[in-house]
């Protein structure tokens, strides 16, 4: 399928903010040597480009959000086992070091996480959208945030004919 390359079709501040955010989790958490980390970030910032390049979207942000999306439940995202690997890190102990219940959004323009089941939802990186012709598109995350809080007057939606 055709590749288009909009004004933003790159991913790569998205990207390095969630490689940046996994990595700094495990400096904080000390334990891994800083070539260990500058491997396993590069490692992970390639693991991701290779798996977001025909999943990313920039006109539809929101779409394939659930296959861009870095999980750990217990068990670690598969690609994050694979740049510890890289980086001569174990699974285990990659799993020790970060949350057990950890979920990243990579998605065009937003990067954000949560961290546990019900914690709330930060944003690490955001980019100023260009204007939609799809309006505000309700993604998984956002009805996930619209159904866990009372709506707020930010989500009450005006229907135009």
């Amino acid at each position: 399928h055709s590749q288009r390359r909009g004004p933003r079709a790159d991913m790569v501040p998205e990207i390095a903010a969630a490689v940046g955010f996994v990595s700094g989790l495990l400096r904080t958490r000390g334990c891994v040597s800083e070539q260990q980390l500058q491997v396993f970030s590069g490692a992970l910032r390639e693991a991701l480009t290779e798996h977001y390049r025909h999943h990313w979207f920039p006109e539809k942000p929101s779409k394939g959000s659930g296959y861009r999306c870095i999980r750990i439940n217990q068990r670690m995202d598969p690609l994050l086992s694979r740049a510890a690997g890289q980086g001569g890190l174990a699974v285990p102990q990659l799993l020790q070091l970060l949350p057990r219940e950890l979920t990243l959004w990579v998605d065009p323009y937003e990067v954000s996480y949560r961290i546990g089941e019900d914690g709330s939802i930060c944003v690490l990186y955001q980019a100023a959208k260009p204007p939609s012709p799809y309006g505000g598109m309700l993604t998984c995350k956002n009805q996930m945030m619209l159904g866990r809080s009372s709506p707020s007057k930010n989500y009450i939606m005006t229907v135009s004919s």
